[in-house]
């Protein structure tokens, strides 16, 4: 008989009872320190005091009103990300594919808006990942994901990862933008290029493409930006964003600059629950925190500890491990051929160390953006022995 719970996901062995900061609980009460923060979303850790506080305190008062009315905590969220970001506009909803569908819905928009509505395709990359909606998947192009839902939704193109000669030769009369992670998380925590970032952005202003960058996962702070995109200098037009927008609470924004968003009049788009009250005192709780003086560089000196902790396994196990990569907290191990990320990660989570599958047979390191330079020991320290187990498996 098939579980209440539609069978969709491949679950590890374990509940989870409780959190706090960067470890949570079990139901059998056992504590696990916890490098996937929900997969880059806890970025303030479990249960922040400051997050917690205000979606009580806004839980009390109101939740839920529709968008036929104006909803203050709104306004105040999307003047804040347009105040620390290039973007002139936002639009709320409640997961990352919703706002990756809502950008490229923008892309299509925009240029119909300008007398072309020929110009509907879509420019992706190899080994993205942009949800998991019919015209997502069809954006990552990811066969394990398209697979049993065809046809696949027209409109999207796929060229190499970090290669802009290939990426301007698929360039026609049709296409309308380009849509990119600035670093892929599912696809392996695969960082682009300052380069190629700087590349993407001439190229769409030369052929009149819109820039669409998807930081969902990057976003937020996770590299030691407000925006993974900053770090090499130039904007995008459009932005996903979500996950760690909430800290924990359901919440998305499609972000634009001007000449998108005014081609988004009422009526083009809506969401019943998108821009709840909830949501948005819990995006601005997390704002509170992410913004303030100190954090950003934390960030980042925590993530070179990080990395800086995983090239030293990588020296010490040269026959499981090829190298670490990344940017800010957001890193991960790419193992070599004689082992299989998914054994790491169980092997770690068996010493209570939680992290995250990723492509590219890669465990992904996403823990949360207040992690002190002692969890990263004790997460290094875990690993270690989990790979010295490992080297003994696979000798024996």
């Amino acid at each position: 008989m098939i579980p209440a719970v539609m069978p969709t996901y491949a679950r590890y062995d374990v509940a989870f009872d409780h959190g706090e900061g960067a470890y949570l609980w079990d139901t059998e009460n056992r504590r696990y320190l916890d490098f996937g923060a929900g997969i880059a979303v806890a970025g303030l850790g479990h249960c922040h005091p400051h997050l917690v506080e205000a979606i009580r305190e806004q839980a009390g008062k109101l939740m839920h009103t529709s968008n036929l009315y104006h909803i203050g905590g709104q306004t105040t969220l999307a003047d804040r990300l347009v105040a620390n970001t290039f973007a002139d506009a936002v639009f709320f909803s409640n997961s990352g594919g919703e706002a990756v569908e809502m950008g490229i819905k923008m892309m299509r928009r925009y240029h119909w808006h300008h007398g072309n509505p020929e110009r509907y395709r879509v420019i992706t990359v190899q080994g993205a990942f942009h949800g998991r909606s019919l015209a997502c998947i069809a954006a990552g192009k990811q066969e394990k994901h398209l697979t049993g839902f065809g046809p696949e939704t027209d409109g999207f193109d796929q060229v190499a990862f970090d290669n802009l000669n290939e990426l301007k030769s698929a360039i026609g009369p049709e296409t309308a933008g380009i849509l990119v992670e600035p670093v892929q998380g599912e696809g392996g925590i695969r960082p682009m290029s300052d380069e190629y970032m700087q590349g993407l952005r001439a190229t769409a202003d030369e052929f009149g493409l819109l820039l669409m960058f998807d930081e969902v996962q990057c976003g937020v702070g996770r590299t030691g930006k407000l925006y993974a995109h900053e770090w090499s200098g130039i904007a995008p037009d459009i932005l996903a964003s979500a996950k760690g927008l909430g800290g924990g609470f359901p919440i998305a924004a499609a972000l634009a600059n001007e000449r998108v968003a005014e081609a988004m009049t009422a009526g083009s788009h809506g969401s019943t629950y998108g821009g709840n009250p909830l949501a948005m005192a819990a995006g601005n709780a997390v704002l509170d925190v992410v913004l303030k003086p100190g954090f950003m560089e934390n960030v980042q000196a925590r993530g070179d500890e990080l990395k800086a902790g995983l090239e030293k396994l990588v020296a010490k196990y040269p026959t499981l491990l090829e190298s670490a990569r990344g940017r800010g907290l957001m890193v991960g191990l790419k193992c070599s051929a004689k082992i299989l990320n998914g054994d790491l990660v169980a092997k770690a989570m068996a010493h209570g160390l939680l992290s995250v599958p990723a492509g590219d047979n890669v465990v992904r390191f996403v823990p949360p953006m207040v992690i002190t330079s002692e969890q990263i020991n004790e997460a290094v320290s875990i690993l270690d022995t989990a790979l010295s187990e490992l080297s003994s498996d696979s000798t024996d």
